[in-house]
């Protein structure tokens, strides 16, 4: 398929397929729940949703595709995605696509099902996709190379494709700059930053940053909302055992038994543990976290807006690394 508007009618195709009741793709929605149990309905309607949103309307995808230039001849792209959240890997395939690469895809084993049924979806609609996107076991032989993985994962991608053109991305967490004056309703987007996707992804907050007697009681209200949660199997298990953790070591702690909170000055927390820092001179803060390559987003006033941590566009970039300008250089 070389015809970017009939790639674009594509997507626009699919995103229509993904928001609908169809009985096909509601039976794999509910496989790709009982197979990982963190992929929840609910996360998995609200991962859908924001990439229907954001990433597959006709007219943001040519304002997005105006400032890059459409590869003229096709590439050899590796990718291994990432299973930390529903559809997590979706963005690098829709790079490579549209830039018009042939795309070997990885699928991580938390998030196959999901990720390939619309893989095969595509392929069955337009029989040219079975060339440009190709699900592989193992990756070899591609002129470049994306991965996705943790900070132990990436040494094994720089050993086999460090030679190669590339984008490894390692660890990222995300952190929330509060002043004390947050009206109700922010502290109520606040917590979707922080709760979403069980705080599993690398846009969710794990540290917040709090001026000195700071008002927990109202944060832990705003809480409120997803104290379904703790009732998440997975999730109380990792709960009952980081407050196991935190009274044998004897460290002082606030919870609302959805959460742990704990003063720390790292950015990177366990499941079920919210961080918090006290800070006094905010912008010298905001740069320090600025030039902190672990951090993903900065929510708070003048950063990211509460509440829109987990909605990324198509020009936010895992790692703040342009993967379309990477592509298109190849």
């Amino acid at each position: 398929m070389t015809d970017i508007n009939r790639k674009i009618d594509l997507m626009a195709r699919l995103g229509a397929y993904l928001v609908s009741s169809k009985e096909e793709w509601t039976a794999i929605k509910q496989q790709a729940t009982l197979k990982n149990p963190w992929f929840t309905g609910e996360f998995i309607a609200l991962a859908i949703a924001q990439i229907e949103k954001e990433m597959l309307q006709p007219e943001k995808l040519k304002l997005w595709l105006q400032h890059y230039p459409i590869a003229t001849r096709a590439k050899k792209v590796g990718i291994v995605m990432a299973g930390n959240i529903p559809l997590v890997g979706f963005h690098d395939l829709l790079c490579s696509f549209l830039i018009g690469h042939i795309s070997y895809v990885k699928l991580s084993s938390k998030d196959d099902v999901l990720m390939r049924h619309i893989i095969e979806k595509l392929w069955a609609w337009e029989k040219e996709t079975q060339q440009a996107i190709i699900i592989a076991e193992r990756i070899s032989g591609c002129d470049a190379y994306i991965a996705t993985g943790s900070n132990n994962t990436s040494r094994y991608f720089e050993e086999y494709f460090g030679k190669y053109p590339h984008i490894i991305r390692k660890n990222r967490t995300s952190v929330a700059v509060l002043d004390g004056q947050e009206s109700n309703e922010e502290l109520n987007l606040l917590a979707n930053d922080i709760f979403q996707y069980f705080g599993m992804g690398c846009r969710n907050v794990s540290q917040l940053y709090v001026p000195e007697n700071y008002d927990f009681p109202r944060l832990f209200r705003a809480f409120e909302k997803y104290k379904e949660l703790i009732h998440h199997n997975k999730y109380k298990n990792n709960f009952d055992y980081n407050l196991a953790l935190l009274l044998l070591n004897k460290v002082h702690y606030l919870s609302d038994n959805v959460i742990l909170l704990t003063q720390s000055d790292s950015a990177f927390s366990p499941l079920s543990v919210l961080n918090y820092q006290y800070y006094t001179e905010k912008e010298t803060l905001i740069e320090n976290l600025k030039a902190n390559t672990e951090i993903q987003c900065i929510v708070g006033r003048g950063q990211i807006p509460y509440g829109s941590a987990q909605c990324p566009g198509l020009r936010d970039y895992a790692d703040g690394v342009d993967t379309m300008q990477f592509l298109s250089q190849l």
